[in-house]
């Protein structure tokens, strides 16, 4: 789990290279066509190919918008005018977004006392985040990216309710085929708005970024999280959500420079507790250490 953590935090960091250099779209095109090639050829070296329906395909272009488009741009948007460490924690409330989209959608996942406390807390480490931005200097330029990678985990919220519909495809293919939708619906985007053929031919570090963000934490990360999902469960690979801002903010801090504020550092504190309040083992293990040795 610490290496999916360090996988997926280290998209925000490849994310903060390549916009420095690349139009949002062309990254996420990069991305998400890069890592399809890859889960592509894992599909045909282990004898399997993407043999699916119109239906299906039609459904796995949704969750791709949801799932990669929507969000990937947001972040590479975002992290243009925000740090790749503020970011990475805006994205840590997709667990937070993910339950109010069930509680709206689902007829099986409905709010209760823990999560609606989660929640509210979950807002309030928003509001630490956003708030300097909002009545500090420069807020204009923050807070759309702020507000861009908030867009981002809600996309993601949607996108996870949504993605439950696929239980019945196989991991490995429902990504292949998600990266793959993805890649159709973003090309065209990138050809009309960033005209790529026009762009300066990229250096040695982004290509390595390309690679990074592509392979590492897209392809791998996801055939590493399938492998968790069937050995760990759902429920333990949770945790990912709460180690992954830690290392965003370790890795912008050590290669990139970026300053870890002391509100970034409130703002994680309280989306982290907002976490463990919708998870609830946290409390539930407290209380029973309290029923087992009563007298402290």
């Amino acid at each position: 789990m610490l290496v999916l953590a360090l996988l997926w935090g280290g998209s925000f960091f490849f994310f903060k290279i390549l916009v420095s250099a690349v139009p949002p779209f062309t990254v996420v095109l990069g991305r998400v066509g890069l890592a399809a090639l890859a889960l592509n050829l894992v599909l045909f070296l282990k004898g399997d190919r993407l043999t699916l329906g119109r239906s299906v395909w039609l459904r796995l272009l949704l969750l791709g918008a949801l799932n990669n488009i929507i969000p990937f741009s947001a972040i590479a948007f975002g992290e243009t005018r925000i740090s790749s460490g503020v970011a990475a924690i805006l994205n840590a409330t997709t667990p937070v977004f993910t339950i109010l989209v069930a509680h709206f959608f689902t007829h099986d996942e409905k709010l209760r006392w823990g999560k609606i406390i989660g929640i509210m807390m979950g807002f309030c480490g928003v509001g630490v985040l956003i708030g300097p931005a909002l009545f500090g200097g420069g807020a204009q330029q923050s807070l759309l990216g702020e507000i861009a990678c908030l867009t981002a985990a809600l996309s993601y919220g949607f996108g996870g309710v949504y993605g439950r519909q696929f239980r019945g495809l196989p991991p490995l293919k429902l990504a292949a085929g998600q990266l793959t939708a993805s890649m159709a619906l973003v090309l065209p985007v990138s050809l009309v708005v960033d005209h790529p053929w026009g762009l300066a031919i990229p250096s040695v570090t982004i290509w390595g970024a390309f690679a990074g963000i592509a392979f590492l934490s897209t392809a791998l990360a996801f055939i590493l999280y399938f492998r968790l999902l069937a050995t760990a469960g759902a429920t333990n690979l949770s945790l990912v959500t709460f180690l992954l801002p830690i290392m965003a903010l370790l890795l912008g801090t050590v290669f990139l420079g970026e300053t870890i504020r002391w509100y970034a550092i409130a703002g994680l504190a309280l989306i982290g507790t907002g976490l463990a309040a919708i998870d609830g083992r946290p409390w539930r293990r407290a209380r029973a250490l309290l029923r087992s040795n009563p007298r402290g």
